[in-house]
């Protein structure tokens, strides 16, 4: 695998511009995601992050900062980067950075038949599943895991 870069990028720029053309053809175009659904008014204020390799973004997430913890979000991979450990290490270095900045507790809401990525960094599923963009997701965080109880 070749060399990935991490980077935190501005919302306003040419690396977040590519980020959010990959999210767009990730989510919009191969799981047919509505695209008012996709953007919102949290991508104005959100740290947005990106994956480069050989020159290009091939990954990207955004983190919101909400009072109860930190919302990790729109996670998309390019289809010829996946399985290759992307997502992980860009959620690491995104969860990191927060962390150094104060922050311990981390909250999203994953693809159900994406849990497994999730549990290796920490996180457990609570509460039921439920449809987001017409594909089942559940709610996971990665504290108070005792009381993470799953409904269906």
């Amino acid at each position: 695998m070749s060399d990935i870069i991490i980077l935190h990028v501005p919302v306003f720029s040419t690396l977040s511009n590519a980020a959010f053309a990959l999210r767009r053809e990730v989510f919009v175009w191969e799981q047919k995601v509505p695209e008012e659904e996709e953007l919102d008014s949290y991508d104005l204020t959100a740290s947005h992050y990106v994956a480069v390799a050989e020159g290009n973004v091939v990954a990207t997430l955004r983190l919101i900062e909400q009072p109860e913890h930190i919302k990790i979000g729109r996670v998309a991979v390019h289809q010829a980067w996946r399985g290759k450990g992307v997502a992980r290490k860009l959620i690491e270095k995104a969860m990191t950075d927060a962390r150094a900045r104060g922050s311990e507790r981390f909250f999203l809401t994953a693809q159900s038949d994406k849990l497994g990525l999730y549990e290796k960094l920490g996180f457990v599923a609570f509460g039921p599943e439920f449809m987001d963009g017409g594909m089942p997701h559940r709610a996971m965080r990665d504290y108070d895991k005792a009381s993470a109880t799953l409904i269906d």
